[in-house]
């Protein structure tokens, strides 16, 4: 690409051996190569609270507004989805409900859709199970769909998660390793045709 994307990376994981940043960063690693600018964060280093609107009336928290922040910063987005009974985790809910959240009387973020509106999404899952994920997925695309976000078509779930990466996290297949690059070539590809 002639001039890179912004790309933000990042998995609704916290869990130190988590496949689903291992996911992220092997989605993380091939965007670089592939000309993005890349922003891998880990939601670890943000300290949210569990969203309470009488907390949130005592003042946004500095982290929900460093999140609006980098959100908002980057046209495109690889969330790496873990999957919890059937849908997705309560962190990667709580950091969007905070993050969606408006600061009423804030000129930058008094609409809550800001951080989100015009988003570039691709969507990934890892899971030791056969289905690899993808019903956090099919939970996952509607709410992004309601913040205002293009959700790209491509999606990738990777089954049998507990096999798929070596020593160094990277994966072992060539398939899961074209998935992966499918998924994140398509929002580069689009994010630069959907740039404001």
């Amino acid at each position: 690409m002639s001039t890179p994307l912004p790309l933000l990376v990042f998995a609704g994981s916290t869990r130190a051996k988590s496949f689903n940043r291992q996911l992220a960063s092997a989605a993380a690693a091939y965007a670089t190569k592939a000309g993005a600018q890349v922003t891998h964060i880990e939601l670890a280093d943000f300290d949210l609270p569990l969203y309470n609107a009488d907390l949130e009336a005592r003042g946004t928290p500095a982290a929900a507004v460093k999140l609006k922040e980098l959100f908002h910063a980057h046209p495109a987005w690889i969330i790496a989805s873990p999957e919890y009974n059937g849908s997705y985790t309560g962190l990667l809910k709580n950091t969007i409900d905070w993050v969606s959240s408006p600061i009423k009387g804030d000129p930058l973020w008094s609409s809550g859709s800001k951080p989100f509106a015009g988003k570039v999404v691709g969507l990934i899952s890892a899971s030791p199970g056969a289905l690899g994920g993808l019903r956090s997925l099919s939970h996952l695309t509607p709410l992004l769909l309601n913040l205002q976000c293009w959700v790209a078509p491509k999606q990738f779930a990777l089954s049998k998660a507990g096999d798929a990466f070596d020593a160094d996290g990277q994966l072992v297949a060539e398939p899961a390793r074209n998935a992966v690059h499918g998924v994140v070539d398509q929002v580069l590809w689009a994010g630069q045709r959907l740039l404001p």
